[in-house]
């Protein structure tokens, strides 16, 4: 989904013309399109995470690959490029 805002040629011309130097003014209020404002970002800069549920075997699974990799760095082993070595 691609979101277009439209943009005219007064306020490029404000923007063009700006001070960037200038401090923000403190009663400044965020550019936010709709009624989506729950946090710092809009969503449609920055949407939230989607989130979908894993099966069991699927978390086993990771969770034990994390594990071994912790536990060969721990045992100061390096598997870096496929092969077991000292580190």
């Amino acid at each position: 989904m691609t979101l277009t805002v439209p943009v005219d040629d007064e306020l490029t011309a404000l923007a063009l013309a700006a001070d960037p130097d200038l401090p923000i003014d403190p009663d400044a209020r965020p550019f936010v399109m709709g009624d989506d404002a729950r946090g710092p970002l809009p969503s449609w800069y920055m949407p939230a995470p989607a989130s979908r549920m894993q099966e069991p075997w699927q978390v086993a699974i990771v969770l034990f690959l994390i594990g071994t990799l912790t536990l060969i760095s721990g045992l100061g082993l390096c598997i870096t490029y496929g092969y077991l070595v000292a580190a």
